[in-house]
């Protein structure tokens, strides 16, 4: 977990980022930083190691998860079957952005399929991506607490 050292009143309190690219990991930690609307970030390469985490019973509230599309292994939509199958709907409780660099246009229909994501943006993200959800929570979406 990296703490941010965002201000006091940071909107976010904590984002997972499930993505197999690490130089995307440190881009999105670098943004979030210098957002200062994030306290805390959780960054996993591999889909199964965020849903071991999840199961555990001291894991902080998440509040938004970034959750890329393609990825080995696991994908984020076998990703999302696997979360909502093992926690039911309070998984669904968080903000859930998926993430593609892909152009194929089933990966949006897919995604349209699932009731629990509510953005499907292009890689990269950028700060007025962080600024919106950020509104988002303060004005009562769907906080992880």
């Amino acid at each position: 977990m990296t703490d941010l050292d965002a201000k006091s009143d940071a909107a976010i309190g904590t984002v997972m980022l499930i993505d197999d690219d690490t130089f995307f990991h440190v881009a999105c930690e670098r943004l979030m930083r210098r957002s200062g609307l994030v306290k805390k970030l959780l960054a996993f390469p591999m889909a199964e190691d965020a849903l071991e985490f999840l199961s555990r019973p001291d894991r902080p509230e998440i509040d938004v998860l970034f959750l890329d599309v393609n990825m080995p292994r696991m994908g984020g939509f076998a990703f999302l079957e696997a979360a909502v199958a093992r926690f039911g709907k309070d998984f669904c409780r968080m903000i859930i952005v998926m993430l593609t660099s892909s152009v194929d246009p089933r990966d949006v229909e897919r995604a349209k399929q699932f009731r629990a994501i509510d953005e499907f943006v292009n890689k990269p993200l950028v700060h007025a991506q962080i600024e919106e959800i950020a509104a988002r929570l303060k004005s009562g979406g769907r906080p992880a607490t």
